[in-house]
C-alpha cells in the first residue's frame, strides 16, 4: 500500500505531492519506539508528551513519513504530512491499512457512566453461547478468541483496535464487544468505525475534569449514535429509565430497542427475585416472554442483563440462547465480587468510583437485608474534585459505618482528597473513621464487621495497583481483604 492509498478519505491540510503519495508503506505507529523501516509515524499530543518531540527518533528508525495535525518542527527534515485531525487520521488510515475489518466483524459498542463493563461481559457471553468467536475490549482486560490480553485503556487507540480486529478475523472471529468511553469518542479513537449495535446504559456525573460540563460529557456520548465519523449504528439499545438516554438523537436508519422498568419499555423485567445467589426474572419483549437466571446480584444488574438481551436480540439470537449465555457468566471481576474465606459476614469488592455508582452498590447490598452495611471508599487524585463531597454523601447516606481512605491519589496529597470527601460525609450522622493507608483501612473495615453485615470495598475493583505520587505499587483490594480475613482466622475449605 502506498501513502496515497493509506490516506484515502483522510482530511489533509494540503494535497499530497506525487512523490509522497507513491511512497510504499509497511506499517503504522504512534509510538516512535515501535517504528520499523517503511512505517508512517503519527505524531499527535498525548496525555504526557507531544509526539512531535519523537519525530526525529522515528525518522532515525526508518519511518517513511511523519503525519501530524501540528506544524513541522524546525529541526525536522524528513517527509511531513499535515492533517486536519491527528487521531481521526490515524483511525481512518488504520482502517485503510487493515482493509476495514470493522465492516466484516459485527461491532457492539457500549457507552454510559456505569454498567459498561458488566454489560459487555454479558453480551460477550451471549454471543459465545450463540457460537460466535469473539473479542471483548474494555476496562478490565481484553479477550481475543479465547486469549486474555492486558487492557491499557478502556477503549484502545484506533490503530490497536484495528490490529485486534484483524487478529480476530485471522482467528475466524465474527463479533467484537467493546466499551466505548467518552474520552475515546471525544478524542477520535473510534472515528469512522461501523457499529452494528450501540448500547447506552446511563449518564451520571463523572469525568468532568476532562469534559468540563455534563452537557459536554453527554455530547461525547451522542457521537456514538451519530456514527462517530462512520455510519450510524444499525440498532440502538437504550435505557428507557435514564433521562439522558431519552435525549439522544437517533437517526432514521437506526432501529431502537429500549429497556427498563418503565411500563412502556420494549424490554422490561417481570417478577424479579434477587438474593445472594443471584437474579431470576422474566424478560418481556413485545409479545415474547422468556425467563433468565444469573449469578449477578441486584437491581443494577437487571438493567445490565436487559441491555445485553437487547444486544442479543439485535443480532437475531434466539431467547433461549440469550438466557443460556446470561446464566453462564459467573461474575465480572471487581463488580460486587465476593471475597469469601468462610467468614460470617459478606465482603465484596466493587469498582464504584462515582456517587451514583456508590449509591447503586450500597442499594444492592441493602437489598440483601444485611444487619449493617460498612462502606470503604476513596476518591481519585487529579480528577474532578467536585464529585468528592458527593461521593462522601452517597456513602454516608446509605451506610451504617464508613471508612474513608485513599484510592489512587496520583500527584495529590491523600489527606487533601479525603478532606474534600469528608465534607459530604459530615452532612449525615453516621459513624466513620479516616485512614489514608488503604491496606490499614481495609483491615479496619473488616474488623468492624459482625455476623450478617456486608462490607463494601469500593473504588478500585479489579485494579491490581495503586497510583501514588512518586510510583505505582502492586495493590489489589481482593488480595488484601483475603489476607486480612485469613489473619483473623478465617479460611474457606474448598
Amino acid at each position: 500500500m502506498n501513502l496515497g492509498e493509506l490516506l484515502s478519505g483522510v482530511g489533509l491540510a494540503q494535497p499530497l505531492a506525487p512523490e509522497l503519495a507513491s511512497l510504499a508503506i509497511a506499517g503504522l505507529e504512534y509510538d516512535s519506539r515501535r517504528v520499523q523501516p517503511g512505517s508512517v509515524f503519527f505524531a499527535f499530543p498525548g496525555a504526557r508528551a507531544d509526539g512531535r518531540r519523537f519525530a526525529n527518533d522515528a525518522l532515525g528508525r526508518g519511518a517513511a513519513a511523519v503525519l501530524s495535525d501540528s506544524p513541522r518542527p524546525e529541526d525536522f527534515n524528513g517527509p511531513w504530512v499535515r492533517v486536519e485531525h491527528g487521531r481521526q487520521a490515524l483511525s481512518l488510515a488504520a482502517r485503510n491499512f487493515y482493509r476495514r475489518p470493522d465492516e466484516r466483524i459485527r461491532l457492539t459498542g457500549i457507552t454510559g457512566t456505569n454498567g459498561k463493563t458488566t454489560t459487555a461481559y454479558i453480551v460477550d457471553a451471549v454471543l459465545r453461547e450463540a457460537g460466535a468467536i469473539t473479542a471483548l475490549i474494555g476496562t478490565v482486560e481484553y479477550h481475543l478468541a479465547g486469549r486474555v490480553l492486558p487492557a491499557a485503556n478502556t477503549t484502545p487507540e484506533s490503530l490497536d483496535l484495528m490490529r485486534l480486529f484483524a487478529d480476530l478475523e485471522q482467528a475466524g472471529g465474527s463479533h467484537a464487544v467493546m466499551e466505548v468511553s467518552s474520552h475515546a469518542l471525544e478524542l477520535g479513537r473510534v472515528f469512522g468505525l461501523a457499529f452494528h449495535t450501540a448500547v447506552f446504559t446511563n449518564l451520571t456525573r463523572d469525568h468532568l475534569d476532562f469534559h468540563g460540563t455534563m452537557e459536554a460529557y453527554f455530547a461525547a456520548k451522542q457521537r456514538l449514535f451519530d456514527g462517530a465519523g462512520g455510519p450510524p449504528p444499525r440498532v440502538a439499545v437504550l435505557n428507557r429509565d435514564d433521562p439522558y438516554a431519552r435525549r439522544l438523537r437517533i437517526g432514521p436508519k437506526t432501529d431502537v430497542i429500549d429497556y427498563g422498568f418503565a411500563p412502556d419499555a420494549m424490554l422490561r423485567p417481570r417478577h424479579v427475585s434477587t438474593g445472594m445467589n443471584g437474579l431470576r426474572f422474566d424478560v418481556q419483549f413485545r409479545k415474547l416472554r422468556f425467563p433468565v437466571e444469573s449469578p449477578l446480584i441486584g437491581r443494577i444488574n437487571v438493567y445490565n442483563i436487559l441491555a445485553a438481551c437487547g444486544a442479543g436480540l439485535s443480532y437475531g439470537i434466539a431467547p433461549e440462547v440469550i438466557a443460556r449465555g446470561v446464566a453462564k457468566l459467573p461474575a465480572v471481576p471487581g463488580r460486587f465480587e465476593r471475597v469469601d474465606e468462610g467468614q460470617p459476614f459478606t465482603v465484596v469488592v466493587d469498582y464504584a468510583h462515582t456517587d451514583d455508582a456508590l449509591r447503586n452498590v450500597i442499594a444492592v447490598a441493602r437489598g440483601l437485608n444485611p444487619n449493617r452495611v460498612i462502606t470503604l471508599f476513596g476518591c481519585g487524585g487529579d480528577r474532578d474534585r467536585s464529585k468528592r463531597p458527593l461521593m462522601g454523601a452517597a456513602a454516608a447516606e446509605g451506610s451504617d459505618f464508613v471508612v474513608l481512605t485513599s484510592d489512587n491519589p496520583r500527584s495529590e496529597d491523600p489527606l487533601a482528597i479525603m478532606n474534600d470527601a469528608l465534607v459530604g460525609i459530615r452532612r449525615y450522622d453516621v459513624a466513620h473513621v479516616i485512614e489514608p493507608d488503604r491496606a490499614t483501612a481495609i483491615r479496619r473495615a473488616i474488623k468492624e464487621a459482625r455476623d450478617g453485615d456486608i462490607v463494601i470495598l469500593a473504588g478500585k475493583g479489579h485494579e491490581p495497583y495503586q497510583i501514588l505520587k512518586d510510583r505505582t505499587i502492586q495493590f489489589d483490594d481482593r488480595a488484601v481483604a483475603r489476607e486480612v480475613l485469613k489473619g483473623y482466622g478465617y479460611h474457606k475449605n474448598d
